[in-house]
């Protein structure tokens, strides 16, 4: 298995859209417990959007691999207040599945979906906010059980293909495709996944793309499983990575580290 991303690189984009990932949840798989307390929270955000962050996607609920459910109430109690507070500072987002939980997200103040279950789209239409469409295989309880595809780049095109084509007939203003890194994906997945991550392009809305922190930057570089290291020690893969995605033209990059993210982008000149 080869660790290097083989795909024709094009032009970068004008502009690359930051989104800081805030995890109001005590499990999530990099930060879960640190801002679960609603002062942190909205303490992070505001960090967030001083260092560069042109959104903040706020997640109740986590969904790393097999994460324990929580009920419709306990996220929007976990969410909500934060919302508030966050988007009198900036653009908020909503990190949910769950069209209740995006509901009264919105009307607290998000003005975006962030839907890894693609299903969320009436939702968006009806409120009149953005929509960003994730390929996911399964469920978060069942997603990395061996996960299997003929061909993963032309699936995960295909499915998105799909959802852009529904977007558009409900006339959903802001639509973004999120192939889903680390989603029901294997470290071979998520390396064909990269390196033909331009080819999104060719579905005519903006590539939104996630990789902050998760495992297989780690196992790229020989991190051991139940060795001490840690997720928030992998910021040159994902750095890497974020190079590799502005080079293919992505727009939006959902990342942990938001100023060494923006730093990195503006020294580099990649933007």
């Amino acid at each position: 298995m080869s660790a290097s991303f083989t795909s024709q690189t094009t032009r970068s984009p004008s502009s690359i859209e930051v989104v800081g990932i805030l995890n109001v949840t005590p499990d999530s798989f990099s930060d879960g417990g640190r801002y679960f307390d609603p002062s942190s929270a909205v303490a992070k955000g505001i960090e967030m959007f001083e260092g560069g962050a042109q959104i903040v996607d706020v997640g109740g609920e986590s969904t790393r691999p097999g994460a324990t459910p929580i009920t419709v109430v306990e996220e929007i109690r976990r969410v909500v207040p934060v919302i508030e507070a966050l988007s009198q500072h900036g653009r908020v987002s909503i990190d949910t599945f769950k069209a209740e939980v995006a509901g009264a997200a919105i009307k607290a103040g998000a003005s975006q979906i962030n839907d890894i279950s693609s299903t969320l789209y009436e939702v968006a239409a009806e409120h009149g906010v953005g929509w960003i469409a994730m390929h996911m295989k399964g469920t978060p309880q069942s997603m990395q059980l061996n996960p299997l595809y003929d061909d993963v780049v032309d699936e995960v095109f295909r499915f998105l293909s799909e959802k852009v084509a529904i977007a558009r007939n409900l006339e959903i203003a802001e639509i973004y495709v999120d192939p889903g890194i680390g989603f029901g994906k294997t470290i071979e997945h998520n390396l064909k996944l990269l390196g033909a991550v331009g080819r999104f392009r060719e579905l005519g809305v903006p590539v939104y793309l996630g990789t902050s922190r998760k495992s297989f930057l780690g196992k790229l570089v020989g991190e051991v499983e139940g060795s001490d290291a840690r997720p928030n020690d992998r910021l040159e893969g994902n750095l890497a990575t974020v190079a590799w995605a502005i080079a293919n033209g992505v727009k939006a990059l959902r990342v942990h580290d938001v100023k060494a993210t923006c730093d990195y982008i503006r020294l580099a000149g990649l933007a």
